[in-house]
């Protein structure tokens, strides 16, 4: 229990004098008393004679000395600190009575059972009511738990200033209670306007995910390892898509008795580009994967049609909804030998409705009505690939604009990809996605082509075996 010096006068009611008003409570040093117990760090004072005159219970922890053992006695001098070095560590502590503002030290105090203990001390003066120097109180503490606190600050400033990733605390309520200069140019804002906003006015996409996250961390802790949580975030170009590795930690107040969440502490890293790079090296593997088995599975097909469709159908996995072949009517077309408008035959498609293997057909041998401008001729025209898509419209419109073009009515994008063989067009494969998918890319093209060059193959030997071509 702490102690201070009391003036040893006491109060007594005398016969004639009334008893004092209002309720009973602590006395003034009583307060200081608790006060100082509750007080974090290590505290003593001394008068101007170097006397202890206070000593609270976290000194007490720290060096085993009681308050009634260390309060009246002459410095450290004998038993808190070696015969040796006393007279320096009370030259240093009483100086501070003649010093402006606080000055910090660092002894070597022993403990009651004969240890030593290296403090840091912050002392100051301690002034009278006439503002002359009265006495020095010294505030101390073991110098690892100072540095493990300074560290702890320095971290702290640090990743709130200079990392290289985002750090945001989110409160209670899951809205940003502070933001640093990383995780700002992330979000797109700045980082005084982030916080106290709900994560939904912050990201246009993968709100949910990443506010369950952050309520499971609240109630179960951190995670063992880190989650990968792709966001939409929005830009002055737009809403860019972007893959954040989040690693959370649950924020409890180290002056409650028991653990009180005050948040949780959100760091993440911007991974978009390693995860597609992964996400299109896969692809690859893929989709070079399927080349190869479709070429096996066509090498054992008597028919070149039924190859043909073989192909198609390998490459339809995990790429369209949808696949047309559609050959040049009259034969093949020889570069620069056109004359009259390009007519279509359908050869094969993919059934309509319940997914299967693709069908053949076309032995009517009608052309397609396709008219003007279609994306299938204008591929023939041009012996290259032409990418369409339906834009941003309302439902109906889009099923206008699929059937108008002979496609299924739930076409949105479309990919036309050249058959050629032998220095020439034989027809046009088309590729559909719906609107579950995203419209086709340079990539798509591309692996688009590899399909065109088997399947033209294909109806090259089909037309060679059957006489024509």
């Amino acid at each position: 229990m702490s102690a201070s010096r009391r003036s040893g006068t006491t109060d007594e009611l005398g016969p004639d004098e009334p008893e004092r008003a209002g309720p009973v409570g602590p006395d003034g040093s009583d307060l200081l008393a608790a006060l100082l117990d509750g007080m974090d760090a290590a505290l003593c004072a001394f008068d101007a004679g170097g006397v202890v005159t206070h000593w609270n219970r976290e000194a007490e922890r720290i060096l085993g000395w009681t308050a009634a053992e260390a309060v009246g006695r002459h410095g450290f001098a004998g038993w808190a600190v070696r015969e040796a070095d006393a007279e320096e560590v009370e030259g240093r502590l009483m100086s501070a009575m003649e010093s402006p503002g606080r000055q910090v030290h660092e002894f070597a105090l022993l403990t009651k059972d004969g240890g030593r203990v290296l403090v840091r001390t912050q002392s100051a003066a301690v002034r009278g009511p006439d503002g002359k120097p009265a006495g020095v109180y010294c505030a101390f503490s073991e110098v690892h738990t100072q540095i493990d606190l300074e560290r702890s600050i320095a971290l702290s400033e640090a990743l709130f200033e200079d990392a290289s990733w985002g750090v945001v605390l989110v409160d209670a309520d899951l809205r940003p209670a502070v933001v640093n200069a990383h995780a700002a140019r992330a979000l797109g804002i700045g980082r005084t306007s982030a916080l106290g906003r709900p994560l939904g006015e912050l990201l246009a996409q993968g709100v949910e995910e990443l506010e369950s996250a952050l309520t499971h961390v609240l109630a179960e802790g951190a995670p063992p390892a880190p989650a990968e949580i792709w966001v939409s975030v929005r830009t002055s170009e737009g809403e860019q898509r972007r893959c954040w590795r989040c690693g959370f930690v649950r924020l409890a107040s180290p002056l409650a008795e028991e653990p009180v969440p005050l948040g949780v502490g959100w760091l993440f890293q911007d991974v978009t580009e390693g995860k597609q790079g992964e996400q299109e090296a896969s692809l690859q593997r893929f989709r070079t994967n399927q080349l190869h088995r479709a070429a096996r599975a066509a090498a054992e097909c008597e028919d070149p049609l039924e190859a043909a469709t073989v192909h198609l159908d390998f490459a339809l996995a995990g790429f369209a909804d949808h696949a047309l072949i559609d050959r040049v009517a009259g034969g093949a077309v020889v570069d620069g030998a056109v004359e009259a408008p390009v007519r279509l035959v359908r050869v094969a498609a993919t059934p309509s409705g319940a997914p299967g293997p693709s069908l053949l057909t076309g032995r009517a041998g009608l052309p397609v009505r396709y008219g003007p401008g279609h994306p299938a001729l204008q591929c023939v025209e041009r012996a290259g690939s032409v990418r369409a898509s339906v834009g941003a419209v309302a439902a109906e419109q889009a099923r206008e604009w699929a059937v108008a073009r002979q496609w299924p009515s739930d076409a949105v994008h479309a990919l036309c990809a050249v058959l050629r063989s032998r220095g020439r067009t034989l027809g046009v494969v088309t590729f559909l996605r719906g609107s579950g998918r995203s419209q086709f890319e340079r990539a798509d093209a591309v692996y688009a082509e590899d399909v065109a060059v088997r399947i033209a193959v294909a109806l090259d030997l089909a037309g060679a075996v059957g006489g024509g071509g």
